[in-house]
């Protein structure tokens, strides 16, 4: 597959494709709310752009690659000069919900899923705030560990199993953190979830954190790999793998042969410096129908923009190079809406 992304047809193709891809409105089918209050620090403003919550890494992040691209492209959108304290500055005299709906509109949303278990709650917008600050239909996810932490294990039971009538467009499960994911380690309470869920007869898809994140994550545990056992528990399920860096090819491989797993990208995208091939390794042999946009945008509105601005760059760059017009637009129509479409109760 590497051999057929390297050619050069694709190259005339993705501007024309790219101009279709920027009007096609998004289904974000996994984000998060946003501080509408500006960072105190330009230090602060960097660690926005990262997973690293350690303020001595902060001063790092103005030397990597994709922040130097962000403010690149912040700056354009703002028609401020192109430095890092020009967009802070810019940030800084805005009016806090103007700026954030600016950058959120220009996404081309049309629906957000919304876990509202991060940012902590009355510490950002909740899914109602972020939808009218989006100017979008908005939908709430019902984070499983928020349930047991406030109700114990019952309370997952009878939360989960009236979500879907609760108006939850799904589940999420931050495991990855708390446990790891391998089978024998995952808590009692998630495992109640899943059971819950599939007892209705019609289970709402459950987002399942993996790979890269804060630095409370013991990598290796977060491999998605490690839900073989889950997956094959639970047939009814439809199981959504978030993030996945750096383990994309492995989840791509569980969307390949199992019937009841998706993927995504978000988080990876918009923090990788090259969005082109994470693109590459998810389809390498997970079907296009099992890859879905996401921004997994969270703290501050910048994310949302440059995730949407990033996604379509990469699908357009890597569909063109294997795929017809036709075919392209239609696999890129597929990621950043249709899929996510079909699988979420809309």
């Amino acid at each position: 597959m590497g051999g057929l992304f390297r050619g050069r047809r694709g190259i005339r193709a993705a501007g024309p494709l790219l101009e279709v891809l920027s009007t096609v409105g998004l289904v974000d089918h996994h984000a998060h709310g946003v501080y509408l209050e500006p960072p105190a620090t330009i230090d602060e403003f960097r660690g926005l752009f990262s997973e690293s919550p350690d303020p001595r890494q902060w001063p790092h992040i103005a030397t990597g690659l994709t922040y130097r691209r962000a403010l690149s492209e912040l700056a354009e959108f703002f028609g401020c000069a192109s430095t890092e304290e020009a967009v802070y500055e810019y940030r800084l005299v805005a009016d806090p919900a103007d700026y954030a709906s600016s950058l959120l509109r220009a996404t081309g949303t049309e629906t957000l899923l919304v876990d509202d278990g991060f940012p902590p709650p009355g510490a950002g917008t909740d899914w109602r705030r972020l939808g009218e600050l989006a100017g979008c239909d908005a939908r709430p996810v019902l984070r499983i560990e928020r349930v047991a932490e406030a109700g114990g294990i019952e309370a997952v039971r009878a939360e989960v199993a009236a979500a879907r009538e609760n108006g939850f467009a799904g589940l999420k499960t931050i495991s990855a953190y708390r446990t790891g994911l391998e089978l024998e380690r995952i808590h009692d309470f998630v495992l109640a979830a899943f059971e819950a869920n599939e007892s209705t007869g019609s289970a709402l898809p459950v987002q399942i954190h993996c790979g890269f994140g804060d630095w409370d994550l013991y990598l290796p545990r977060a491999d998605p790999g490690h839900l073989k056992p889950l997956i094959e528990r639970f047939r009814e399920t439809p199981f959504v793998l978030l993030h996945c860096y750096p383990f994309v090819r492995e989840a791509g491989w569980l969307a390949h042969v199992y019937g009841n797993v998706w993927f995504d990208l978000s988080l990876t995208i918009p923090h990788v410096s090259r969005p082109e091939e994470m693109v590459r390794q998810a389809l390498e042999l997970a079907p296009v129908s099992k890859l879905l946009y996401a921004s997994d945008a969270a703290r501050t509105p910048e994310l949302y923009y440059l995730a949407a601005k990033w996604w379509r760059e990469a699908l357009a760059t890597v569909l063109t190079q294997v795929l017809s017009a036709d075919e392209a637009e239609t696999a890129a129509r597929q990621i950043l809406r249709e899929n996510a479409a079909a699988l979420y109760p809309f």
